[in-house]
């Protein structure tokens, strides 16, 4: 063989022996690497790096005026298992025990052999390249999720174990449905609303970071990397409101009783502080399709025509420029029927078809329409033709100084603007001759249940106007960090004799007018009815009504007010229309209920006494309470008590022969039923309902006796209390 053909032999042998197999098999790998498992090798390479994750802060609480939560979040933890993390020697040394716990703790439906089979099959059959992470348990609690941590195996730590758990934060409302609208939501596919929404930056607090590894990112799950170092997120502040927890209650209830017994379309309510203008209750309710839902802030969202319950404003312009004089002044109500230019209006009293007239002071109680419109037209709209425009934007002028053009600038988004129509602006508010008298009555204007009943707190509070408010301090981990004191809006809407005289009237309309069958002997408090019509329709043939809405508004005690109110009630279908029988009757049970419950509204019948004797039977006996709280009222009440219990909560025993009572110890188990006997209704809910236990009740009172023995696991629990 020469050399020229060995050399090519040689060439030969590279090329076809080494070269081309070694081509072909990169071509081959390349293929199979970036189009046949393409996928599955990006899927392992976008899980395989580590970036910077935002950690979710804790938002801050919402608080009633006494400091009960209203709003707070709760963390909880959905727990993921890695089967592959474990060696070997780490799995087989705790499967068994794992397995037991698995069983009677995570899933009760397995079996312990089955769970032994089922933690086998999940680390044989996990395909490591897309889904390693097993979910075990969704929604745990902080303590049951401590307990998880120490299983067998599990107690190794995320990086030997294989537990990760991942923490999010549901929002809880210790007192379900009480004032749901106001404390509102902050959600991601809906708008946000109420004061979580208002007060959002400051609830919501700054996210922290944490670098982090992906395990599944369909299920945004990230195990985060300890060992590297992290910014710590900064928690919402909790914010301190105005509301009351026992005047909400008590104007919900009060408010839906209502309008099951009037078959309304919604309704509202809202107690105010007269001298700061806090909001002490805010109720809306409204029809919905199974039931009664509040589920639109109609308080501060809705504007309407108010009806007779203006008439209160027409009658202060009448009085502070000076067009009335109570003591002497009559007008012909013309038996409760007149026109104006081309309509006729007449009064909805029934006696006035009996009457000519009368006093001015007698046509505000009977809410005469006739009356306080033609009052208003004769001083502000037909003096002379000279000064026709002049007079209404006097009247018009009027309503600007009492702020009713408007809005309150309440501290919650969503607050529609009022609407008063400028004087004989034809074009944008279609002003005519028949405005001002019908205006007088609560027509042709629109304003929201919240700007009339800041009206008639600003009555109760002589004149001076407070901007409605329902936060009162930003706290910080339990410190003050910002105050807002009552806001005053205007010193004076009108001179104090106007406002006197408009009192006496308020008062004259529950003791001889339209609301004299709401009064009652206990205590005096005043107001006015309103039945305004709701989608009319004027023609030839006369006016066509689509229903009434019925309001009242007023404030209680009459002398030195301590609180006003508004209800307004939005076509009720049966047992009346008028203000005086749907509205008024709500604003009179939330009065009542306030005044039996409040006690600084009653006048001490005896200076409290500061020697007393108990008798034996007497003392405190199974009450519960803070240890703080119970020495304060047991101090108050000179009752001596002994005992140093080391526990937050304590309980009062009474004990045989002594005058005296004990102070025991009083524990809350941590994920366990505690031992209510002793609380009222409220805190026993609070507690049990915390940990998923399902209660029934049976009397009233406090409990005396609970089903379930202390202790005992809450998990798929149903306990019965009994109360006395």
């Amino acid at each position: 063989m020469d050399i020229k053909n060995e050399v090519l032999y040689r060439v030969y042998f590279l090329l076809f022996g080494l070269v081309t197999p070694a081509a072909l098999t990169l071509i081959y790998y390349t293929v199979k690497i970036g189009v046949l498992e393409g996928e599955d090798w990006r899927d392992l390479g976008r899980n395989n790096f580590i970036v910077e994750r935002d950690i979710e802060a804790e938002r801050g609480n919402i608080m009633a005026a006494d400091g009960s939560l209203l709003a707070t979040d709760v963390p909880i933890f959905d727990l993921y298992w890695d089967p592959l993390t474990p060696t070997e020697d780490d799995f087989l040394a705790n499967v068994d025990s794992l397995a037991h716990c698995f069983a009677n703790y995570i899933d009760t439906d397995y079996t312990v052999g089955a769970a032994y089979d089922y933690l086998f099959q999940l680390r044989d059959t996990v395909n490591f390249r897309k889904n390693r992470n097993v979910l075990l348990k969704s929604r745990v609690s902080y303590s049951e999720k401590k307990k998880i941590e120490q299983f067998p195996l599990f107690n190794l730590g995320q990086f030997r174990g294989g537990l990760i758990a991942r923490k999010r934060n549901e929002r809880k409302r210790p007192f379900g449905l009480l004032a749901r609208r106001t404390i509102g939501y902050v959600r991601d596919q809906a708008s946000d609303i109420g004061l979580e929404s208002f007060y959002d930056e400051v609830l919501g607090g700054q996210p922290g970071t944490q670098m982090m590894i992906p395990l599944d990112r369909k299920r945004d799950l990230w195990m985060p990397l300890e060992n590297l170092s992290s910014i710590e997120p900064k928690n919402g502040d909790d914010i301190l409101t105005t509301l009351d927890i026992n005047i909400q209650d008590i104007t919900e209830e009060a408010l839906l009783k209502g309008m099951q017994t009037h078959d309304a379309d919604w309704g509202v309510a809202m107690v105010m502080e007269v001298n700061t203008g806090a909001i002490k209750a805010i109720a809306n309710i409204e029809r919905g399709k199974t039931g009664w839902y509040e589920s639109y802030n109609h308080a501060i969202g809705t504007r309407t025509e108010p009806g007779s319950t203006f008439k209160a404003a027409s009658m202060l312009a009448l009085l502070e420029d000076g067009f009335v004089n109570l003591q002497t002044d009559s007008i012909d109500i013309e038996k409760g029927r007149t026109e104006f230019y081309d309509r006729e209006m007449e009064d909805s009293y029934s006696n006035s078809a009996n009457l000519d007239t009368i006093s001015v002071r007698r046509a505000f109680e009977i809410s005469s329409n006739v009356g306080i419109a033609k009052l208003v037209q004769h001083n502000y709209g037909t003096k002379t033709k000279a000064n026709d425009e002049k007079a209404a934007a006097l009247f018009i002028e009027r309503m600007h100084q009492f702020n009713l053009h408007l809005a309150t600038g309440i501290d919650l988004e969503g607050e529609k603007n009022p609407l008063i129509k400028e004087a004989y602006n034809t074009t944008d508010d279609q002003w005519s001759g028949t405005t001002l008298p019908w205006m007088s009555t609560g027509y042709e204007l629109l304003i929201t249940p919240l700007q009339l009943l800041n009206f008639y707190n600003t009555i109760a509070n002589d004149g001076q106007q407070m901007k409605p408010i329902l936060v009162t301090e930003i706290q910080r981990y339990g410190q003050t960090v910002e105050v807002f004191k009552p806001t005053v809006l205007k010193r004076q809407i009108a001179s104090k004799k106007s406002v006197e005289q408009l009192q006496s009237l308020l008062e004259g309309v529950v003791e001889n007018g339209t609301a004299a069958k709401l009064k009652t002997s206990r205590y005096t408090f005043a107001g006015k009815t309103g039945t305004a019509q709701i989608d009319y329709r004027r023609t030839d043939k006369g006016t066509r009504i689509g229903g009434y809405q019925a309001s009242f508004a007023g404030y209680f005690p009459a002398k030195n007010p301590r609180y006003s109110a508004i209800v307004v009630i939005r076509r009720p279908r049966r047992a009346g229309f008028y203000g005086g029988d749907v509205a008024g009757p709500i604003f009179r049970e939330i009065a009542d209920k306030c005044f039996d419950s409040l006690t600084d509204l009653h006048d001490p019948i005896i200076e409290p006494a500061t020697n007393v004797t108990w008798k034996a039977n007497q003392l405190p006996h199974m009450d519960i309470g803070r240890k703080e709280d119970m020495n304060v009222v047991l101090d108050y009440l000179g009752i001596q008590s002994s005992g140093t219990p080391e526990t937050p909560l304590v309980v009062t025993m009474r004990r045989e022969g002594r005058d005296s009572v004990l102070l025991e110890r009083r524990s809350m188990p941590e994920g366990k039923i505690p031992n209510v006997v002793g609380m009222g209704l409220r805190d026993a809910l609070f507690q049990l309902e915390n940990l998923g236990v399902k209660v029934k009740i049976d009397g009233a009172g406090k409990v005396v006796r609970q089903s379930l023995i202390p202790g005992t696991d809450p998990r798929n629990q149903t306990i019965t209390l009994r109360l006395n």
